[in-house]
């Protein structure tokens, strides 16, 4: 039996090879707007609750129809809190030029991919989180899924997980990482590329290292070996360079785009950051008008108690990891009994940590500043009572080695690689 299951009269049918086939050469700036599109989004709401109140008018805004119900005419504004338990929710980089910029190309240039498949889980206690990444080409079962005419598109036992939007939208990918995981998924929103470069200059720049120097003339990206501020055009060329970072390969990219990730949430949640109203409009206003929300999520308060429930996560409690992989013709699959092993800790909200390395394509900066010492505890004042210590965490399941990536707190280098050596 071929790898599609037999069509039966109420499904509709997909061709992905012959799809493929009318595929142009995607744009040289697709690959990193679709993937900084939706890693942005969650940085934009891993910041604080400034951040997210800034979306309540921006969603007001760019998302007609949105009721605002707790916003009253002539009385104080809503209040919010942070939304109550775990979350889990999937963000998926489209590569459809629909509604964007000429610059990126005409519509019917590219499919709709989706090349970026990352989901944030939030633990139980609101103490830790985690952005896992699926690599673009890892093969993987697809249910089969609605069509939006009523009908249903076959499952199909592998096919690459970019494909999920092409068989039936964002519905179609979330049921295929909950699958593939596990894991139930309540929220989800699908972020398209225009205008997204605009997040790295809100902030002023993003300063990333580089161990070695980067060259890729694909992407037209020269960096020296030491430290780079990078926004606009320069943040988009370092994110989309996979030629001159560790192997040329995609894994090894996604490591070099955890780097930037990374610098990235330490600027937004640094005091410059925050404290200035312009950038924090501006970062809220780049992300949701880039986005299309499931039903779930089409609340601004939604929004906003997801956004509450991060604002205090320490930076070392937020765990960039891309899942187990091994290699297989013309992509990778995910590598058993590691893969399973990581999705059943996270199943039971216990804290992740990785054991591995940062990958090939990042390794720590050896210029990375002292860890701050300890503050001492102010002794209560007479006839106050001290306040109650924190509850301590779970302590954290260390993940295989084949689980690479690196927290929010940690200081990487992108690992380049010369003209020479490509």
């Amino acid at each position: 039996m071929s790898d599609q299951m037999r069509p039966r009269s109420s499904r509709s049918k997909l061709s992905t090879i012959a799809r493929h086939g009318r595929l142009k050469k995607s744009n040289p700036v697709t690959t990193v707007f679709k993937f900084i599109a939706a890693a942005l989004a969650v940085l934009m709401v891993s910041g604080v609750s400034v951040a997210a109140i800034a979306a309540y008018d921006v969603v007001a805004s760019v998302k007609p129809g949105v009721h605002l119900e707790n916003e009253v005419e002539g009385e104080p504004g809503p209040k919010f809190s942070a939304i109550k338990g775990g979350v889990n929710l999937l963000l998926v980089g489209s590569d459809s030029r629909k509604g964007q910029a000429a610059v990126f190309g005409g519509e019917d240039e590219t499919g709709d991919l989706n090349d970026v498949t990352m989901l944030l889980h939030i633990s139980e206690d609101h103490s830790n989180a985690s952005v896992i990444s699926f690599p673009r080409d890892m093969y993987v079962p697809i249910p089969g899924c609605p069509d939006g005419k009523g009908g249903t598109y076959d499952a199909m036992s592998s096919q690459k997980i970019n494909t999920t939007l092409t068989y039936g939208g964002l519905a179609c990918t979330v049921l295929t990482v909950e699958e593939l995981t596990g894991l139930k998924i309540p929220y989800a929103a699908e972020v398209q590329f225009g205008g997204v470069m605009a997040m790295s200059t809100a902030v002023g720049g993003v300063e990333v290292c580089v161990a070695e120097d980067i060259e890729d003339k694909h992407t037209d990206t020269y960096l020296k070996a030491g430290k780079h501020t990078l926004q606009g055009l320069a943040a988009l060329q370092f994110l989309r360079t996979r030629h001159g970072i560790g192997d040329g390969s995609d894994l090894t990219r996604i490591n070099n785009q955890q780097v930037f990730m990374s610098a990235l949430l330490r600027t937004i949640k640094s005091s410059e950051t925050l404290s200035d109203p312009t950038k924090v409009y501006s970062l809220a206003k780049a992300a949701t008008a880039n986005m299309q929300l499931s039903t779930s999520l089409n609340n601004v308060d939604t929004l906003i108690s997801i956004a509450l429930a991060l604002k205090d996560i320490d930076l070392d409690k937020v765990v960039f990891v891309q899942v187990p992989t091994g290699e297989v013709d013309s992509g990778v699959k995910p590598l058993q009994p590691d893969f399973e092993d990581m999705f059943t800790t996270i199943a039971a909200d216990q804290p992740i940590q990785l054991g591995g390395s940062t990958g090939r394509g990042a390794t720590a900066d050896p210029d990375a500043p002292a860890a701050p010492e300890p503050t001492a505890s102010a002794a209560p004042k007479p006839g106050t009572s001290a306040t109650p210590a924190p509850k301590p965490s779970a302590p954290a399941t260390v993940l295989p080695d084949s689980a690479t990536g690196q927290t929010a707190g940690e200081f990487t280098c992108s690992v380049g690689r010369t003209l020479n050596n490509q």
